[in-house]
């Protein structure tokens, strides 16, 4: 039973500092804009003397091969992504075909302005540990040049006085494998199309000659075949081909090598939708009705311009689907996911005005068409907007939310509610001041006087708190769950 309480929770503030690392850096492509610029770079490198060509591709690995563990495969899959600007007439010897790959590649320092906005879940393995022990996988927003967002990983062991020690964290860092081919359930896709307002007789056309789950080549070699011989007027079928592209490009399979740390892991934007950053994971261990567990995140795809809702699936942290979030519900940033169905729903938070806390049902995982306001801010510190900080945490006495509110001066705040077992969209309790606001030391940053996170974890009868400092850093926070829940005023 919920009592109400005058005191505020005794939250611990642990001394660990989560901070970036510019020497973690990743390579990626590196495109010059223009076709004829990359075909004349190239010819540069075709002309070059072979005995110049083995020189300088020596000095290239002798600078970069103890920085990535595997850097002539990355420069062979560099290559690889502009051997059609390579003359025809070229014999092109492996050297300079490494070199090529050179040219087209870049360091990132993925960490270099930021490591916030983090989550945390059990890991997959809690085999091997001291009895009261949990190994957590805790997820963070990474930026670096151009404030381009990332996911990046870090793995350790909370103890049973929930103490951290964290693995130690790895000089390298890799990016995937890419898989743009998955298979895509026609239905869905369909359905995703006339939500778009994109479905018409081109669609009706190329999907009536697919199976009932199909590939990215398998449509491409349609429309492909629809361009050639044209059935509708050109510029109809060119636009309706642009959106399926993009829709086909925005949902994508990505695989890590399982031999390497999960701290070498990083997320990075992958589609056009994605250009401008990876923001805010929220990570949750969701456990389906047959008790089988998958592991869930949602995000925000950014382009500079326009946000994209996406979830990422894994049961591994090895291997990764992206999917693209679906429905007139989620048109906006921070989704939550329960970890659990509730009677026979999914169930997420979301925020889709900007402004107010919301709650969606849905019997499909990725089709969310409703939501309703549960929380409107009514504090102070909360009269500007209010949002979920990741996904509900279950306990006997009901759902707890963290909650940030934004206030004067732009201040975020962290801030807690707690919702019922049964009805997730009555919230029977919260607390009448921020659980966690900025202190003096953890103002300054990239967006200053903000404290923020995408997931916390109950563990040892705590509610273990990581979170993000000023946009910049990350700190954790730990307070008892009993405490908390009984200084909550109750709600009629």
């Amino acid at each position: 039973m919920i009592q109400k309480q005058l005191s505020h929770p005794k939250l611990k503030r642990k001394q660990k500092r989560l901070l970036g690392d510019s020497s973690r850096v990743i390579v990626r492509l590196h495109m010059p804009d223009g076709a004829q610029r990359i075909s004349k770079i190239i010819q540069r490198i075709v002309d070059l003397p072979d005995t110049k060509a083995e020189d300088l591709l020596a000095q290239i690995m002798l600078d970069f091969s103890e920085r990535h563990k595997d850097i002539k495969r990355v420069l062979g899959r560099h290559m690889n992504e502009v051997r059609d600007y390579v003359p025809r007439k070229a014999v092109l010897t492996e050297t300079k075909r490494a070199l090529i790959g050179a040219y087209f590649t870049m360091e990132y320092s993925i960490e270099s302005a930021a490591l916030f906005n983090p989550s945390i879940v059990p890991h997959p393995d809690q085999s091997h540990l001291d009895k009261g022990s949990l190994r957590f996988i805790m997820s963070l927003r990474a930026t670096g040049e151009g404030h381009v967002s990332s996911i990046v990983f870090r793995s350790g062991v909370l103890d049973a006085q929930n103490t951290f020690f964290f693995d130690p964290t790895s000089d390298y860092v890799e990016t995937p494998d890419v898989l743009l081919d998955p298979v895509y359930d026609r239905h869905l896709f369909d359905l995703k199309l006339i939500e778009m307002s994109a479905s018409n007789e081109v669609t009706a056309h190329l999907l009536s000659q697919l199976p009932e789950n199909f590939t990215s080549n398998g449509l491409q070699s349609k429309i492909e075949a629809l361009r050639t011989t044209p059935v509708f007027p050109v510029k109809r079928q060119n636009k309706t081909f642009e959106v399926m592209d993009w829709l086909i490009n925005s949902n994508y399979e990505i695989n890590f090598r399982p031999d390497h740390l999960i701290s070498e892991r990083v997320i990075f934007p992958v589609s056009k939708n994605e250009s401008r950053g990876i923001e805010d994971a929220r990570f949750v261990r969701f456990m389906d009705d047959h008790g089988e567990v998958t592991y869930y995140a949602t995000y925000t795809a950014y382009n500079g311009l326009k946000i994209l809702p996406q979830m990422i699936e894994t049961k591994d942290f090895i291997k990764f689907n992206i999917l693209t979030l679906n429905g007139k519900a989620v048109q906006n940033k921070g989704m939550a996911l329960f970890p659990r169905k509730i009677g026979d729903s999914y169930v997420m938070l979301s925020r889709q005005d900007g402004e107010n806390n919301r709650i969606m049902f849905s019997d499909h995982m990725h089709f969310w068409q409703e939501s309703e306001i549960i929380q409107e801010p009514t504090r102070p510190w909360e009269f500007i907007q209010i949002g979920n900080c990741g996904s509900p945490l279950e306990t006997d006495e009901g759902w707890i939310v963290l909650t940030h509110g934004v206030g004067p001066m732009r201040q975020y705040c962290i801030g807690a509610i707690l919702l019922d077992l049964e009805n997730p969209a009555k919230i029977i309790a919260r607390l009448e001041e921020p659980l966690l606001a900025p202190h003096e030391e953890e103002r300054e940053g990239y967006v200053p006087n903000v404290v923020y996170t995408c997931g916390a974890i109950i563990h040892n009868n705590e509610l273990v708190i990581p979170y993000a400092m000023a946009d910049i850093m990350s700190g954790i926070a730990t307070v008892g769950v009993s405490e908390l829940i009984n200084c909550m005023q109750p709600v009629a």
